[in-house]
């Protein structure tokens, strides 16, 4: 994408995928990953969208269109004219799964409408102006900046964000099943108040996360990812995570997490072992426990969003 001519007025996009909580840190920390929507805008006499690739249903249709939406909506809250845009989407990000398909469609409408709209702004607004709608700014960040990152949103207009590099190799295995899980009904299903013994683990283990990654200590990944807030209330609603809990520390899975609020899975690899084997013993464990599932080799993406326009930030 990057040696692709752009035409002139037009902005061109590639936001990863994220996975977020990556077990203990939850709605702290997330990790982007080498799955992408790709976005190419130009000016039109009215809105209008062709889409390639996954859930082209949703990303074609015109009313309530997110990153339109939140396009419009970023214009008008600045005073500035909503110019009509011709956009053509290739998707590859699971809409409604766990996978920041929504955090890359409110980053892709802000940086429209930065760019369109010639407002100036930087990363840590561009972050800020889409956590303050999406209300996740782990999954913004890593999205907008690649990586692994650590988030918070500080008021209405400003995020702090640490975007860190993972040392190593870290392969990923995501699991995608059918169904959908809106991130509302999975938030319902958390109790509104935690024993402190839960809530100190959960900080013991998000640093220790932070530490194997850091490191590259891959041993300290399984007990690192152990999680007392979100998992095993939602485990019910993301009954591949159970499923796949099992294979830890066997057959080259080093750990297993709910990919944000779910139902897909992250399964971190040993980057020792075959991924190929791993993901078709993992495909023949589902099966077994009849739960099915796509299944997509992957890994951490260093860099996050991307764009190629006039006025764009990278």
């Amino acid at each position: 994408m990057a040696n692709k001519k752009t035409a002139p007025g037009s902005l061109h996009l590639a936001l990863p995928a994220t996975s977020a909580n990556l077990g203990p840190a939850f709605d702290a920390a997330a990790l982007a990953m080498k799955l992408s929507i790709e976005i190419e805008a130009v000016p039109a006499a009215d809105f209008q969208i062709v889409a390639t690739g996954r859930d082209v249903a949703v990303c074609e249709k015109l009313e309530n269109h997110l990153i339109l939406a939140t396009y419009r909506e970023a214009l008008q809250a600045n005073a500035r004219k909503v110019k009509p845009l011709s956009l053509c989407i290739r998707n590859q990000i699971p809409i409604g799964k766990g996978c920041g398909s929504s955090a890359a469609a409110r980053l892709a409408g802000i940086a429209l409408a930065n760019h369109f709209g010639k407002m100036g702004w930087g990363d840590s607004r561009i972050i800020a102006e889409a956590s303050r709608r999406e209300h996740h700014s782990d999954n913004v960040a890593a999205c907008w900046m690649g990586g692994l990152t650590v988030a918070r949103m500080s008021g209405g207009d400003e995020a702090y964000v640490a975007c860190l590099r993972p040392k190593g190799k870290w392969p990923l295995l995501l699991a995608i099943p059918d169904q959908v899980l809106p991130t509302e009904q999975a938030r319902r299903v958390l109790p509104d108040q935690y024993s402190r013994p839960d809530a100190v683990l959960n900080i013991q283990n998000s640093m220790l996360l932070l530490a194997a990654f850091l490191q590259g200590r891959h041993e300290l990944l399984s007990p690192a990812l152990e999680d007392r807030l979100h998992q095993p209330y939602r485990a019910p609603l993301c009954p591949l995570l159970p499923c796949l809990q099992r294979l830890t520390g066997k057959h080259g899975v080093l750990g297993v997490a709910i990919s944000g609020a779910g139902p897909s899975v992250v399964v971190f690899l040993d980057p020792g072992t075959s991924a190929q084997q791993t993901k078709m013993i993992v495909a023949a464990h589902l099966a077994s426990a009849g739960l099915n599932a796509e299944l997509i080799l992957t890994s951490i993406a260093a860099r996050g969003a991307r764009a190629k326009g006039g006025g764009s930030h990278r």
